[in-house]
């Protein structure tokens, strides 16, 4: 299991602060991601600007696409995007036709976890070929007070089992890690822990550090 990465998700409404964070903290980050509120705000333009500002980054459009999967892949990923995001509930057609425009550019498609979906249905997502799945705790979630619990736990681990590399989300702080250990982890996503012009830098330090200990060495 190689070290999970740090993933900067940039949920911001205004494109210029959201590449004047990109450029703050590219040299502590493994993945930019053109957030759900950053791409519903300036469109494909997000991806493109965030891809010409940092060549060398994988880029994530985090579109959770629901239907034109094809369509929607080919403006992501012409746009420079690595990877782009399907949410669980788009039918196995959108899932495929995603899938084939992403691989057609060395790219890749993340499932996003939201709501009602089975471990049934994460059998034919792997039968379609897809490797990728962001376990997600919302927004609406954390101000309801949802914690993480050993359910997740343990349907990460299946996932896991499953042969999926996971992208895990939600309040993510350092502090919260080591409870992931057993989970084949692709990265943690931060994006308001990160995204303080005053304390990201010395957070996503803090990120590494405990990234290090729990699954490397320092």
């Amino acid at each position: 299991m190689s070290l999970p990465l740090l993933q900067l998700a940039l949920d911001h409404t205004e494109l210029d602060a959201a590449l004047s964070t990109a450029q703050q903290l590219h040299p502590h980050v493994d993945i930019i991601e053109a957030g759900t509120l950053l791409c519903l705000s300036f469109g494909v333009e997000a991806v493109r600007r965030l891809r010409q500002q940092h060549p060398e980054k994988t880029l994530v459009a985090d579109y959770k696409v629901a239907d034109a999967g094809g369509t929607l892949a080919d403006m992501a990923f012409t746009a420079g995007a690595s990877w782009m995001t399907v949410i669980c509930a788009a039918p196995l057609a959108t899932f495929a036709s995603a899938l084939e425009v992403a691989q057609q550019h060395q790219g890749d498609i993340q499932i996003e976890l939201f709501g009602n979906w089975t471990l049934e249905d994460a059998r034919k997502w792997r039968q379609l070929g897809l490797k990728q799945a962001i376990y997600h705790r919302g927004r609406d979630a954390q101000a309801s007070g949802q914690q993480w619990n050993q359910h997740d736990l343990d349907t990460m681990k299946a996932l896991s089992d499953m042969g999926f590399a996971l992208s895990i989300t939600g309040g993510i702080t350092p502090q919260d890690l080591s409870q992931f250990k057993d989970v084949d982890v692709k990265a943690f996503i931060a994006g308001r822990a990160l995204s303080d012009p005053t304390s990201g830098i010395q957070r996503a330090a803090e990120f590494h550090q405990a990234i290090a200990s729990i699954w490397g060495t320092v």
